[in-house]
């Protein structure tokens, strides 16, 4: 086997394990925005009540309608993204490390928006759009800055390597 072949193997091991990530962190987003999306329907019917269990906790969830839901969306939407990171990363090209770097870049991105947003139904004024007010607002606010962030870097590197040979 020669260097180039040993280099492949590495490659494809690193791709491999790169998607692998990806998808592993996709369906654990993908988990939290259905645990949400029960908090939801439990802030909609004003109790907590799952059939066949026979009981009910007669207790509405704090937080609105629109908080609840777009909780429960990102979850969902920022799972489906990393799966579809993780289908389109043999398209990039990026070294092994550069991959390593991308796919855990976009993981942070997943997990900062998703945290945030779940902080706005639970806690009041924590939507997190401008610094200030509680500490769960303040939280909220810094994970949806480096998530912000995260995502211009990334969609401009990502841009960036994929268009600058283009003929």
């Amino acid at each position: 086997m020669d260097e180039r072949e040993v280099l492949a193997m590495d490659a494809d091991g690193a791709m491999l394990q790169s998607q692998r990530r990806l998808v592993g962190h996709g369906a654990l987003l993908l988990f939290i925005g259905g645990v949400i999306g029960f908090g939801f329907l439990f802030f909609l019917i004003g109790e907590i009540a799952l059939w066949p269990i026979p009981w009910t906790l007669d207790w509405q969830l704090p937080g609105t309608y629109d908080a609840w839901r777009m909780a429960h969306m990102e979850g969902i939407v920022n799972g489906l993204v990393l799966w579809v990171a993780a289908a389109l990363l043999p398209v990039m090209p990026f070294s092994p490390g550069g991959l390593g770097r991308l796919s855990w870049g976009l993981i942070l991105l997943a997990w900062t928006i998703v945290l945030a947003s779940a902080l706005d139904p639970l806690f009041p004024e924590s939507r997190g759009l401008a610094f200030g007010g509680p500490l769960t607002n303040q939280i909220a606010f810094f994970l949806f800055y480096v998530g912000v962030v995260l995502a211009m870097v990334l969609s401009a590197v990502i841009a960036w390597k994929c268009l600058r040979n283009q003929g």
